[in-house]
């Protein structure tokens, strides 16, 4: 009886888990780095101090989500149509928004690999302190309520560069620009982050952790 209360908790949150996944729409990947975008028309200063970059991340027993910092970069526009750009992160920022003491602590330092032992568990901050991403191309998008562009452009995280596609909303108006995107999601394996990874390592059970992170930007510049 406990067995079968346990297998139908297991089968419950994982149909809750891939039921509130659905949601995020994936990053198209490709392996190829594209050329980055010339930069055209007007310059615009990132704000960092209200751009940010929102994650979650996920395995059978729960979720946890936080932040990363902007510290860096610049936007281009001719007219009200966004040209190219870019943004660094600050790798040494992520934080973790739903725990508290201990356990955030615990868990901020594991994803920053503050340990020798687990450094390369998952973004090893201590070599590999920012990530960057540099846009290669802007196509206008119609008919989607979530974002009226799809930004392509180079991620490089953890010494590894791969293309991505997503949906942003982009605003230019009063001498500023606003970009956001709604969730979407990237296969953190794509950088060569494989920590508890079922798709590498066997046996994890409910130790596994999602090969999927959510994101969310958010950039203003001026």
């Amino acid at each position: 009886m406990k067995n079968l209360i346990k297998f139908t908790f297991l089968m419950f949150a994982m149909s809750m888990f891939i039921a509130c996944g659905s949601k995020s729409k994936d990053a198209k990947v490709s392996d190829t780095a594209g050329t980055v975008a010339k930069t055209e028309g007007t310059k615009y200063a990132v704000n960092a101090a209200v751009s940010k970059v929102m994650w979650t991340g996920a395995k059978l027993a729960g979720s946890h989500s936080g932040t990363i910092d902007v510290i860096a970069g610049e936007i281009s526009a001719i007219g009200d149509v966004v040209t190219s750009g870019n943004f660094t992160l600050d790798m040494t920022s992520i934080t973790v928004t739903d725990l508290e003491g201990d356990k955030k602590a615990y868990l901020e330092g594991h994803l920053k690999g503050s340990d020798d032992k687990n450094k390369d568990d998952f973004f090893n901050v201590a070599a590999h302190p920012t990530a960057k991403f540099e846009i290669t191309k802007v196509t206008k998008k119609e008919g989607d309520p979530t974002g009226n562009a799809l930004v392509y452009g180079n991620l490089t995280m953890k010494g590894q560069t791969k293309q991505v596609a997503f949906t942003a909303m982009t605003d230019i108006k009063d001498g500023m620009v606003r970009v956001s995107t709604p969730e979407f999601k990237i296969n953190r394996t794509d950088w060569g982050i494989k920590y508890n990874s079922a798709s590498f390592v066997e046996g994890l059970k409910d130790k596994a952790i999602n090969d999927d992170v959510i994101l969310k930007i958010s950039l203003v510049a001026k």
